[in-house]
């Protein structure tokens, strides 16, 4: 295995290392303890700043200070974003062109609070897409940062959903466009496509799939 630490390497240690430094800031009031896991999360900026140079390591700092909270409202967990993945009849995709980037995925969003993960999958079709649908199974659990899919710590679930009714409509905010797309005329620019898109169409064919999820690495730290 290549000793070099990689982008995504980076990322996933710098993510940890902060949770777990703002983790103890939410447990402990010994003032000792407060100064060593203040002294991680300056480290942890360092180790984002050196792969991605988007933030001044002492802003993150205060940043990520503000995110502590007490007892369990501050032990640091992933944020969770939930997508569908809708067929129609035809055999094609529902995908939506996000505003912000330009590029195209199916439709996905942060889970909101009160909802059960299968409530924000139809929610956020309805908003996103104008289109009604039923969700009818877990097709993957992934873990965004070792997938690529952004540079904060995030699991990814994925439903495959059933039309029920609605009609194509882009929401004006959030998309550019909306459509439906065979296999073989999938629009560009495609968000991480060598990642899910086999697995989608396997699931709008019907094929029988076992939800997939990211398999343990060993070591943790180092593994593939």
């Amino acid at each position: 295995m290549d000793s070099a630490a990689s982008y995504q390497d980076l990322l996933r240690w710098s993510e940890a290392l902060a949770g777990v430094a703002k983790t103890g800031l939410g447990f402990t009031s010994s003032l000792y303890e407060r100064e060593r896991f203040e002294e991680i999360l300056k480290i942890a900026a360092d180790i984002r700043f050196s792969a991605t140079k988007d933030q001044d390591p002492e802003f993150l700092v205060e940043q990520w200070k503000l995110d502590v909270g007490i007892g369990v409202k501050g032990y640091a967990t992933p944020k969770v974003a939930v997508g569908a993945i809708v067929g129609n009849d035809k055999g094609q995709i529902l995908l939506v062109q996000r505003r912000d980037s330009g590029v195209w995925l199916y439709p996905t969003g942060w889970a909101d609070a009160g909802y059960s993960a299968s409530e924000v999958v139809v929610k956020e079709v309805k908003e996103e897409t104008g289109i009604d649908v039923k969700p009818t199974r877990l097709i993957a659990v992934f873990d965004g940062l070792r997938r690529g899919f952004g540079s904060i710590a995030l699991y990814s679930l994925i439903f495959q959903c059933q039309v029920i009714g609605g009609q194509l409509q882009a929401h004006p905010l959030e998309c550019s466009d909306v459509g439906w797309f065979d296999e073989q005329n999938l629009p560009e620019p495609l968000a991480g496509k060598e990642r899910w898109k086999d697995l989608a169409f396997s699931a709008l064919n019907q094929d029988t799939i076992e939800v997939v999820f990211d398999p343990p690495r060993f070591p943790f730290w180092r593994g593939d």
